[in-house]
Parts: C-alpha cells; structure tokens; sequence
C-alpha cells in the first residue's frame, strides 16, 4: 500500500529537563495561558454549578412552581431539567470555540518551542 506520506523521522525528539519545564512554568506566556483558560472556565463553572443547584433547590422546595403545566403533561421541572442538558452541551461547544481559537494557539508555541529545544 502505497502512501505519500514522508517516512517517520529517526531523530530522537527533544526531551524538556526539568529546568526547562520550571523555567516555562514561571514564564509570562505561560502564565497568560493559564489566565486565559481560567478565565473562561471559573466563570462558566460557577455559573452552571449555580444554575443547577438552583435546580435541584427548585425540585426540593418549590413542587407547585415545578409542577406548574406549561402543555400537555410538560411542566416546568421537566423544562427544566432539559435545559440542564442544553446548557452542558451549550458550555461545551463554547469551551471548545474558545479552547480553538485562544489556548490552542498559545499552547502549541509553547510546546513547539520546549520540543524544539528553543
């Protein structure tokens, strides 16, 4: 099977030492990159975790409230509830959108440049 793809290369990959770790760990880019991922996350984390707490406090203390038909037999609990499903995988496209376009980035130059031995 024949592919154009170039034979793995032989050279052994360069391996950060410690040092070098430390020194990238103390560094104002990394330090940006983490600022950027914090916040994002914290954030959006407080936010949901709230958001579901209020939830379950919803369910536990306010029946009438979240048994309250909105048609049929779909109350408000169940809307809900749904919603928490929504809002996961809503905070999750986000994450990877932001991830993509300002971690990714950032990360990948730091890393190219330990492996490089830059």
């Amino acid at each position: 099977m024949a592919t154009d793809a170039p034979p793995p290369s032989k050279a052994e990959p360069h391996l950060p030492s410690t040092a070098e770790f430390v020194e990238v760990q103390e560094s104002a880019e990394f330090g940006e990159l983490r600022r950027a991922h914090r916040s994002f996350a914290f954030p959006l984390t407080i936010g949901f975790i709230s958001w579901y707490v209020l939830y379950v406090l919803l369910s536990i203390y306010a029946d009438d409230f979240m048994a309250t038909k909105l048609f049929g037999n779909f109350n408000i609990a169940l809307a809900l509830g749904l919603a928490q499903f929504l809002t996961t995988f809503l905070i999750a496209w986000w994450y990877e959108r932001h991830s993509s376009s300002k971690l990714d980035p950032k990360a990948e130059a730091i890393k190219s440049r330990m492996e490089g031995g830059a």
